[in-house]
């Protein structure tokens, strides 16, 4: 299992709800992710096997900006 650390767009809970089943089914069974909308480049914090692009590329098709930090 890895974590990965991502800088992204996302800004808003009701965006992190829309994304909510997408991560999900993307680091079941096992992983995890959550969002720190806190932080200035609202940090989605992801614990998988999948690879970083998987990620940037599941964000970036709904929309939205994700860089691997």
């Amino acid at each position: 299992m890895t974590v990965l650390v991502f800088k992204t767009s996302v800004s808003k809970n009701k965006q992190v709800k829309r994304l909510k089943p997408l991560l999900t089914q993307l680091v079941e069974p096992i992983g995890r992710w959550n969002f720190d909308l806190e932080d200035c480049d609202n940090i989605l914090r992801v614990e998988t096997r999948q690879c970083p692009s998987s990620v940037v590329r599941l964000l970036e098709e709904q929309g939205y900006v994700c860089e691997e930090l």
